[in-house]
């Protein structure tokens, strides 16, 4: 059943469409840096972090499935929130998700720019990866391209991703090909599978870049509001796209841990990824694989972006639905009628991508925020769809999750653990942060709100702080870079039986009524 909103936009994206957008968005820069990082702390153990960041993010994947096929809406990770509790879960999803999205524009062309420094130099500066003036110039203007792509409307921003996607699948794909064909079976056992223990494991899913690189369901139910038949085709490229992509990412680490140089393990895996700083580059030039280095190079600077060009459709249509929630200022939700394209949310897109290319002390710690913030906006989801299924059943759901009430709160805990698993460091300023833009936007709403609007928007929306807050105490108080008076396991265990009372505790305060401005598709 259409939706008010699609008149807005222009039903353009199929099946097709939509998965080379899933696949496009998760497949980004993270498998041309992350099989090293991961290496580095985990071993060959590192499989089992991609195994288990993939699974975390199929059944969240699941649960947004749900959503998306009953709440086709642009920029519907915002909205979800919304509906079921309400303005102030709009406004920090869309805070946390529109700081994270514009960053990774960001984060994906300074990749580029990093690896076609290895082509042409001149392009970076020093160790750390900044750009010289010559490479900052190219940054802006790949984002300008990208805004003039996405300016043009929607049709011209899939004909574009679908080719360069496609190019993104291949070169991997020979990669795993060409490395599993000089695989030494002794890499996986010469220093213990798991030299670091599970711990390792944890640490490579969320500071490693494995979380950082699954992360692109959103941008598939960003353009919801744009799909053609979305109870069915929503479901299906979510599901597709996750699956594709974690076999892929599997297959990769395999064959990088199969295929280095026994030489460079004599010390262990420590260290591995300063010694392979462009690690399928640089271990197919040892291997005495030109050609596949040269590949590598050419799908290193086209596939971020390609993916920052997908990050700049979603964040425009994030920042959208942040303004039609009523929580952001109403400018950016005009949309231009003849492109079917929002404008205004496209230009602060832009402008904040740029900002995030401004010389920031550390890349690889902004990773660790974009990743947590963005897992914080996925676990909304699962409350978000248990609110929803308490207080509106009457909703019409094509796609019913399966097992919703194990799985629903399965995804929560384990998207809770990623988030904890990030650390204290991140953690002790991301969390706080959280709290401080809640009570602004508590103490703005009870200004402008009839009371009883105000006590309900606290009602439905409490649980929120609360889980921000314990999450913050059980990161000040676990080993992972916190005060280690919880161990390993004991502050795993706490934290899932805490992720599974918020997720009750959200199911069962959700809205009452459906907002008049927000008229939902219901049976009959």
């Amino acid at each position: 059943m259409p939706h008010a909103e699609s008149g807005h936009f222009r039903q353009r994206l199929g099946l097709f469409d939509l998965t080379m957008i899933g696949f496009g968005s998760i497949f980004g820069s993270g498998w041309l840096f992350a099989a090293a990082h991961v290496a580095d702390m985990a071993g060959p153990a590192s499989i089992l972090s991609w195994l288990i960041g993939g699974v975390a993010v199929l059944l969240i994947g699941l649960v947004y499935c749900e959503l998306g096929a009953a709440l086709p809406l642009a920029g519907s990770v915002v909205r979800y929130p919304e509906q079921a509790h309400g303005s102030t879960a709009a406004f920090l999803t869309g805070a946390m998700t529109t700081i994270a999205f514009s960053s990774l524009i960001s984060i994906e062309i300074v990749a580029a720019r990093q690896y076609a420094d290895a082509w042409t130099g001149g392009l970076t500066r020093n160790a750390s990866g900044d750009p010289t003036l010559a490479g900052w110039l190219v940054q802006f203007a790949v984002m300008v391209a990208l805004y003039a792509i996405n300016r043009r409307g929607i049709s011209s921003f899939a004909l574009v991703n679908n080719i360069v996607t496609i190019f993104k699948f291949l070169v991997p794909t020979l990669v795993i090909v060409l490395l599993l064909a000089h695989l030494r079976m002794s890499n996986f056992s010469m220093h213990g599978f798991a030299p670091h223990g599970f711990q390792g494991v944890e640490t490579a899913i969320s500071a490693g870049g494995v979380i950082f690189a699954y992360l692109g369901l959103t941008p598939i139910l960003s353009v919801a509001g744009e799909v053609r038949k979305p109870q069915r085709t929503i479901p299906i490229a979510l599901i597709a796209s996750v699956t594709l992509s974690m076999l892929v990412y599997l297959l990769l680490q395999t064959a990088f841990i199969g295929a280095l140089p026994s030489s460079l393990l004599t010390t262990g895996w420590n260290g591995i990824s300063t010694r392979m700083a462009l690690p399928f580059h640089d271990i197919a030039v040892q291997l005495g694989l030109s050609f596949l280095a040269i590949l590598v190079v050419t799908d290193a600077i086209l596939s971020p972006t390609g993916t920052g060009n997908i990050y700049m459709s979603s964040t425009a249509r994030v920042i959208y639905a942040w303004s039609r929630s009523g929580t952001f200022f109403p400018v950016f939700q005009k949309v231009d009628t003849n492109r079917g394209v929002p404008d205004k949310a496209l230009m602060l897109t832009f402008g904040l991508a740029l900002f995030w290319t401004l010389p920031f002390p550390s890349w690889q710690a902004l990773i660790g925020v974009v990743s947590s913030a963005l897992m914080l906006s996925y676990a909304m989801a699962p409350p978000s769809a248990a609110a929803l299924r308490h207080s509106q059943p009457e909703l019409l759901r094509p796609f019913r999750t399966p097992c919703f009430e194990i799985l629903s709160p399965l995804a929560f805990a384990i998207a809770s653990l990623i988030v904890l698993w990030t650390g204290w460091h991140t953690l002790s300023w991301l969390m706080p942060a959280l709290l401080v833009l809640t009570a602004i936007f508590m103490a703005a709403t009870w200004r402008v709100l009839p009371p009883d609007d105000w006590k309900q928007n606290i009602r439905c929306s409490l649980w929120m702080p609360v889980y921000f807050l314990g999450l913050l105490i059980l990161s000040w108080l676990g080993p992972f870079e916190g005060m280690a008076q919880l161990s390993h396991v004991s502050d795993d265990i706490v934290t899932i039986i805490f992720a599974l009372l918020i997720h009750h505790w959200a199911a069962v305060c959700g809205l009452r009524t459906v907002p008049a401005a927000m008229p939902l598709p219901v049976r009959g």
